[in-house]
């Protein structure tokens, strides 16, 4: 059951929506064939280890709806009181979503982001809200809106998520408790208008670890995700804290340019993948999430293929800005640390 009442998603989320939500992607068995739950805990446990607050239950690495159940508990369980649980609401269908935030309200999921299906093609803005409506209304779960561009809807407005919209749904629908702000690229102009007419209303969460220092500074940011912060291992969190702080402002941002070479090998490799097919390069991902502890292993197709060179590239800026990176070799990333 959700740790807050009907009417009270907001006042819960100021509370407890503070550090970094990372992401706890699906491991599956070697023949593909079922869910891996000791690699799944394993992941859950060092996400703990790194210092996220929170994680994202992804549901976007080729489970089943039955499957996304299961993988649910098995966050949810692992999680217990120490990290917040938001639930990845992406399935094809409005109905298999509607289903997916039912279930995952049952186990206990916190919080619940819904995305858009492929072949969600809204004629209008109108459209976009009553989809988010319904997830809302199926579960009674604090929503966190993923306002960006990439879900094709800037045939609709140049904002791709215009402030119009995000101001409907934090009057309209009670459960909204925060927006992940990625709106209107290039440039962080529309990210600004975000935080500049909501930042007092709901929470606000730019998760492109880049920006932090500027949020930080003229927003007071508190939260930041959801995104793969697993690729610099436990270094966001920190940064995010230090950063915070007055008196640690300067070694928050020391760390911050020590993490140049990883922030520049990942913007080269995964920026443009996702810019150019509008999914998020999940093998990519986890590879790196491995290069720094995490489970590695399989996950089910369709997603792209992460090349010799690419791992390469990934490893070297890795290990150049100080990560705890492995010595295994990258043939050891596609069993797994807890095969099964």
């Amino acid at each position: 059951m959700a740790k807050y009442g009907r009417g009270e998603a907001r006042e819960w989320a100021r509370t407890h929506l503070q550090g970094c939500a990372g992401c706890v992607q699906p491991t599956f068995t070697s023949d593909l064939t079922r869910l891996n739950e000791t690699a799944i805990r394993f992941d859950v446990n060092k996400e703990k280890e790194h210092g996220m607050s929170a994680v994202l239950i992804v549901s976007e690495a080729g489970t089943t709806l039955a499957e996304m159940e299961e993988f649910t508990r098995i966050v949810v369980e692992e999680a217990g009181s120490d990290l917040v649980t938001i639930l990845q609401a992406s399935q094809p269908t409005l109905e298999d979503t509607v289903a997916s935030t039912l279930a995952a309200a049952a186990l206990g999921v916190d919080l619940v982001m819904p995305s858009y299906p492929l072949y969600f093609n809204p004629p209008s803005i109108d459209a976009v809200f009553d989809f988010t409506k319904a997830i809302a209304e199926a579960g009674n779960l604090g929503l966190l809106i993923f306002a960006m561009d990439q879900w094709n809807f800037g045939r609709l407005h140049p904002a791709g998520f215009p402030i119009s919209l995000l101001e409907r749904m934090v009057n309209e629908i009670p459960e909204v408790v925060g927006i992940k702000n990625e709106v209107g690229g290039p440039g962080v102009g529309g990210i600004a208008a975000v935080f500049e007419r909501f930042n007092d209303e709901v929470i606000v969460t730019d998760p492109l670890e880049f920006n932090a220092p500027a949020w930080v500074s003229n927003y007071g940011m508190k939260f930041m995700g959801t995104s793969n912060y697993e690729w610099m291992g436990p270094n966001v969190p920190r940064m995010l804290a230090l950063l915070s702080d007055p008196a640690t402002w300067d070694e928050g941002m020391k760390l911050y340019w020590q993490m140049a070479p990883a922030r520049r090998a990942h913007a080269t490799v995964c920026t443009p993948l996702v810019a150019n097919t509008g999914l998020v390069p999940r093998m990519h991902w986890k590879y790196q999430a491995w290069l720094n502890g995490y489970n590695g292993g399989p996950i089910r197709q369709p997603h792209m293929r992460i090349s010799a060179a690419q791992m390469g590239q990934l490893r070297s800026a890795a290990v150049a800005s100080g990560l705890d990176v492995t010595k295994d070799d990258d043939v050891l990333f596609y069993a797994g640390r807890n095969p099964a």
